[in-house]
């Protein structure tokens, strides 16, 4: 394992956009699908617009885009000749990539070998005019395939977000991202438990409908922190589905993104 760690993937990187300039790049990954991975990264980066910063999102899971459909946003993306193609902004000033918004028919499969998406992904960091962007969250697909290899290997990354539930198995599949992290030589930036239980409305008391929350457990197991702990709430799943990520409010998110904000931050800044 150390020797992993003496990688030098300069070879691999990804040429900017010469009217691109993002400070900071955050993956939100997982080890599995359906543990809210795309709301997480929805929410951090709405979050990171309402505090004043250049947000952006790149929708790495190319096969199973959902980032568009959250922020409400719809049509094919444009080019301007010379410069390159032009992400979509949403309301609050978030820009976003994904192949939803590239295809005549958003509902159409992505139906492409690995090395096609690595392709793909290198043109939404190279022909993409992400102008100038505080903090860049990348929407990353689960598992530790060809996409997040890719993603690690070219892009510089700052950090990795890993969102997680509170089952027993995930909690074994969190540990198997975390060593593709460390591969790579990528720092695991925190964990943040989503569904981690559900308020009562009446009592406020707090149900656990999926068991203890494991989440300190595996942080500890990690050595990294806890970012949040989030609850199923429908307010959440009616204003995603509706296209309104951004009016979600949520202290435990704006919590979890200043901690990111406190670790990524260069001695300059």
């Amino acid at each position: 394992m150390a020797e992993n760690h003496e990688m030098n993937f300069d070879e691999f990187r990804w040429e900017n956009n010469p009217f691109t300039q993002v400070d900071h790049v955050i993956a939100v990954a997982s080890g599995k699908g359906g543990v809210g991975k795309s709301l997480v990264t929805s929410l951090l980066a709405a979050s990171a617009a309402k505090k004043g910063y250049r947000a952006a999102i790149m929708d790495a899971d190319v096969t199973g885009p959902s980032i568009p459909k959250s922020f409400g946003l719809k049509g094919q993306l444009s080019a301007v000749e010379g410069v390159g193609i032009e992400p979509a902004i949403s309301d609050k000033g978030v820009k976003i990539v994904s192949m939803n918004l590239l295809l005549e028919d958003e509902t159409a499969p992505v139906v492409w070998r690995g090395p096609v998406l690595a392709g793909v992904l290198k043109q939404f960091w190279e022909d993409v005019d992400w102008g100038l962007v505080d903090y860049m969250f990348v929407d990353m697909p689960p598992g530790t395939g060809d996409v997040p290899l890719t993603i690690y290997q070219s892009m510089n990354v700052d950090g990795i977000v890993v969102v997680t539930t509170p089952q027993d198995l995930v909690q074994l599949i969190v540990e198997k991202a975390y060593k593709m992290a460390e591969m790579m030589n990528v720092p695991i930036l925190g964990v943040v438990e989503n569904m981690s239980y559900i308020q009562c409305p009446d009592c406020g008391k707090k149900i656990e409908l999926f068991g203890s929350s494991k989440a300190e457990d595996v942080a500890a197991k990690l050595g990294v922190p806890v970012l949040a702990k989030l609850p199923i709430d429908p307010s959440i799943s009616a204003n995603v589905d509706a296209g309104k990520v951004e009016a979600v409010e949520s202290d435990l998110i704006d919590a979890a993104l200043d901690q990111l904000v406190a670790a990524t931050a260069k001695p300059e800044e």
